[in-house]
């Protein structure tokens, strides 16, 4: 079985460092980089399975390096920053990370975060029934879970991990009613917590990538004060 590696990026030492001596306790290798183009230049030439990354770092911060990490990579990512407002953690994850944790931090939660983020991935990469695995269409929307590759019309569409998960989960069950709850609980695997509007935002973006902002017939249709439903 191949060894997992964990991209740990931070352009303060002692962080890094930190962070790698708890990653290196659970049995997992680390790459350790000082600035987002390292980062993005480990991603390109090792195989990662989990990155660490700090939002302001230099030569490219952590928002930019995950754009470009993203544009050909969807294994987990998780922010690590001192910016700990809710519009920082909503801009992280609308850029494509997986989870976000604030500095100071806890290294223990930020290991059961890792270990929960890496059961999640391997499992949504995990082969599994033809019956599960099946193309899902609805008028020009085709999702493939097996690529995990969704196309509109032909053309592809770039969604993050966590949009894939929430559009797959939601397809699969069509006309069928998910809370937020539902659905974070579903994707995350997480307990879901009071005030997190982490479903929402992914929603939305979501939906601005389908060109649903101005589509009178949605497939992802809102059902005021219960959920979301696939319009399919």
């Amino acid at each position: 079985m191949k060894p997992i590696t964990i991209l740990i990026a931070d352009d303060e030492a002692e962080i890094a460092e930190l962070i790698a001596l708890h990653v290196q306790k659970e049995g997992y290798n680390t790459i350790i980089a000082s600035d987002g183009k390292e980062a993005v230049q480990a991603v390109q030439t090792h195989s990662i399975d989990l990155a660490i990354l700090d939002i302001m770092m230099p030569n490219l911060n952590g928002y930019e390096a995950t754009q470009l990490i993203r544009a050909q990579h969807n294994m987990p990512i998780i922010f690590l920053s001192a910016k700990a407002s809710d519009l920082d953690k909503i801009s992280g994850l609308v850029m494509g990370a997986d989870d976000y944790m604030t500095k100071p931090f806890n290294p223990l939660e930020l290991m059961a975060r890792v270990n929960a983020q890496l059961r999640r991935y391997k499992q949504l990469n995990q082969p599994a029934a033809a019956v599960e695995n099946k193309v899902l269409e609805a008028g020009g929307l085709a999702i493939y879970p097996d690529q995990r590759i969704v196309t509109m019309y032909g053309e592809t569409i770039e969604l993050t991990p966590k949009e894939f998960d929430i559009l797959y989960l939601l397809a699969s069950y069509p006309k069928k009613v998910f809370s937020a709850e539902n659905i974070f609980e579903h994707v995350w695997g997480e307990a879901y917590y009071e005030g997190c509007n982490t479903v929402m935002v992914h929603i939305r973006t979501l939906r601005k990538k389908l060109g649903e902002e101005k589509a009178k017939n949605k497939v992802i249709k809102t059902v005021w004060g219960v959920g979301y439903s696939f319009n399919g």
